[in-house]
């Protein structure tokens, strides 16, 4: 969690992960809640990953935009291109 500074604050003592089930609407008023000032700032420069873990899957379109298109020199597709 971000503080009005900023700073990055320590949830791990509030919850185990943000996952999908940590974003269920008693978690996210629990964490509305919180003032994160009470919470402990991270030390350091720490790695920042995805925001939100154990995400089974991702599907991507590609080549959505014209000018992608052209930056990789392929016609602009008819339909979307997915892949994952």
């Amino acid at each position: 969690m971000l503080d009005q500074n900023g700073k990055i604050r320590d949830l791990s003592k509030v919850v185990d992960d943000i996952t999908g089930a940590a974003l269920s609407d008693a978690t996210l008023a629990k964490l509305r809640a919180l003032d994160p000032a009470s919470l402990p700032e991270v030390p350091g420069e720490p790695r920042i990953g995805p925001c939100v873990g154990s995400v089974g899957k991702f599907v991507c379109i590609g080549l959505n935009y014209a000018d992608h298109a052209a930056e990789s020199n392929l016609p602009v597709p008819t339909e979307p291109v997915a892949f994952r």
